[in-house]
């Protein structure tokens, strides 16, 4: 029997024969299987995806090892995972020193950071985990750095403002690129096989140094459009509030407090949502359950009037405070 296979089947195959990366070939792998028709003429090329799927998995989770081994892997803290990129020396070790307790090595030669460092940056009543990483261009770490990246939340790319900012930021651009991560902008590149698209921003460093105001304006010219732009010193500690706050919008996510019937609200410990999220999704965050057996919730903040009762599908807003009902 013909096997009949559609053309998303073959363009699929293309991506597989092209992948480097194990984890972009399973990716690929799996498509055929999705998109192939299940009959006889099938049963083997189903069995031989399967088992290449197999082998394939059995390579992602070596570099995995090796990744943690290294000191690569980060686990993921808080309420988002920040990764700050960028050139040497632009400031990124010292950017992290002042927002979080953490303790990286900061010097003025190049390559001074060798593996990840997280540190956890508090901003209102939530933590944000931000990760100082290699400078771009270190070509030892390439792959492990760039699997890491692919897992962050946001990337954050910080650059020195008394040097030519432009010239940096186009560095990498190219660095994540060719590891292919790609901005995640509405007016940024179509997002093409085997990419992974991330939201990212430009943290202009050092605006203390002399030409700095000169290269903000032309950084500002260049990229203001594509990406949000912030100016800052880490080492004055001047722009260090509007970085948190602005690390919190683009997140895209809210805070969203609890309330049981008849008790008071917590407020200590918010639930972290993607920004648009419903009533429904809130409560399947707090236990699978809850969204299958929930009738109904109280909403405040977001409702036309404190304490109304609201649908599954109320599109919840930061600082909301909700009281479900099942």
């Amino acid at each position: 029997m013909p096997a009949n296979l559609p053309p998303q089947y073959f363009e699929a195959e293309r991506r597989y024969r092209a992948a480097k990366d194990p984890d972009d070939k399973i990716a690929a792998l799996q498509t055929m299987l999705a998109v192939m028709p299940k009959h006889k003429g099938t049963d083997k090329l189903h069995a031989d995806l399967r088992r290449r799927i197999a082998r394939h998995s059995q390579e992602a989770e070596k570099k995995s090892a090796t990744a943690r081994r290294t000191g690569f892997y980060i686990s993921r803290e808080g309420a988002g995972q920040v990764m700050l990129v960028g050139p040497a020396n632009a400031g990124k070790s010292q950017l992290l020193a002042a927002l979080t307790d953490a303790l990286p090595e900061i010097a003025e030669y190049p390559f001074t950071t060798q593996t990840p460092v997280p540190g956890m940056m508090k901003y209102e009543d939530i933590q944000i985990q931000l990760v100082d990483t290699p400078p771009i261009g270190h070509k030892e770490v390439k792959m492990l750095l760039a699997n890491t990246l692919r897992n962050a939340d946001l990337i954050v790319i910080v650059i020195d403002l008394s040097l030519d900012p432009v010239g940096q930021v186009d560095l990498t651009l190219q660095g994540l690129s060719d590891a292919r991560i790609v901005p995640l902008s509405e007016k940024g590149p179509e997002i093409g096989a085997g990419e992974y698209p991330r939201k990212m921003l430009i943290a202009g460093n050092k605006n203390d140094l002399p030409e700095a105001g000169k290269n903000w304006d032309a950084l500002s010219s260049h990229y203001g459009e594509l990406f949000p732009v912030i100016s800052l010193s880490a080492r004055e500690g001047s722009g260090l509030q509007d970085f948190r706050r602005l690390l919190y919008q683009v997140l895209d996510i809210i805070r969203v407090y609890t309330k049981s019937p008849g008790s008071k609200a917590d407020l200590s410990d918010p639930l972290i949502l993607e920004k648009g999220s419903t009533v429904e999704e809130a409560a399947e965050s707090l236990h699978k359950d809850f969204r299958h057996n929930l009738k109904y919730a109280v909403v405040w903040g977001s409702g036309k009037y404190d304490g109304q009762r609201a649908s599954k599908a109320h599109v919840l807003q930061d600082g909301d405070i909700v009281e479900f009902h099942i």
